[in-house]
């Protein structure tokens, strides 16, 4: 069996779905997913979607990037996150008689099911939705991780308040940052892998509803991950030592609520 796994969507969407593309595996397992992302899929054969032209596909005027249908019809199974809501780029994949399967990309809203559990199930496996993610073992270090950011301003706890904690914490904080945000003396990766490793040697990770945050988890970095508009019913990080601090408004979170759960989860 030959099976295709295509996974657009961001950091955190792709890391949840991890435990659904490990479950899919088959006797060559190839994954299309954001190029960030692909240092990170080192179960298989991985690609960064953009470099497939499968974007392409379906779009009135425009020619099929050449060889890219040849490729795809050498899988028996192709499971895809991507054109779920491109309903020309299904249609164009019935005509051509490719085995596409295709895959809701965000959990139904109203079932609160969380979004790892409800992508497994989607490719019909059950039990545990932990994502994992094996990284060299480099020991836990003496410091913890603090991460600021993630895709949406209105997802941000305050700077303040993370420099207040970083100022009351124990243990001495090193601030992380991706390429192209604005934090000064920040430690930044290029390349998903190697961070991961780095926040595995981390004794704590405080930061945002973000990508980041989801990639801490699934390195087993005890996690404190801070929530406001985002059910972390569906959406939080999911790990064996993970707290997450939440309220309808970031504004209401106290420094003092997000402390209490970095010293508690240190102490598990």
């Amino acid at each position: 069996m030959r099976r295709l796994i295509i996974r657009p969507g961001g950091i955190g969407d792709c890391i949840l779905s991890l435990p659904a593309i490990e479950y899919l595996r088959a006797d060559y397992t190839e994954v299309w997913v954001p190029s960030g992302v692909v240092p990170l899929i080192g179960f298989a054969k991985a690609r960064a979607i953009a470099s497939t032209g499968i974007d392409l596909l379906g779009l009135a005027g425009v020619d099929s990037p050449a060889g890219l249908i040849a490729r795809l019809r050498q899988f028996d199974s192709i499971v895809s996150w991507y054109g779920s809501n491109r309903e020309d780029f299904r249609k164009q994949m019935r005509e051509l008689g490719l085995p596409f399967q295709f895959l809701a990309a965000l959990p139904d809203p109203n079932a609160r099911i969380h979004a790892a559990y409800f992508f497994l199930r989607q490719a019909g496996g059950d039990g545990l939705a932990v994502p994992r993610i094996e990284c060299e073992q480099r020991g836990r270090g003496d410091f913890a991780v603090i991460h600021p950011f993630s895709g949406s301003a209105r997802k941000n706890w305050p700077l303040e308040r993370f420099r207040e904690v970083a100022s009351r914490l124990a243990t001495p904080v090193r601030w992380c940052a991706g390429p192209d945000e604005p934090l000064d003396d920040a430690v930044r990766f290029e390349n998903l892998y190697e961070l991961a490793c780095w926040l595995a040697s981390a004794q704590v990770y405080i930061g945002n509803d973000s990508g980041i945050t989801h990639l801490a988890a699934a390195v087993g970095t005890p996690v404190v991950a801070i929530f406001g508009l985002a059910d972390p019913a569906v959406w939080a990080p999911r790990g064996e030592r993970v707290r997450v601090v939440s309220g309808g408004s970031l504004d209401g979170i106290a420094a003092d609520a997000v402390l209490e759960a970095a010293r508690q989860i240190k102490a598990e």
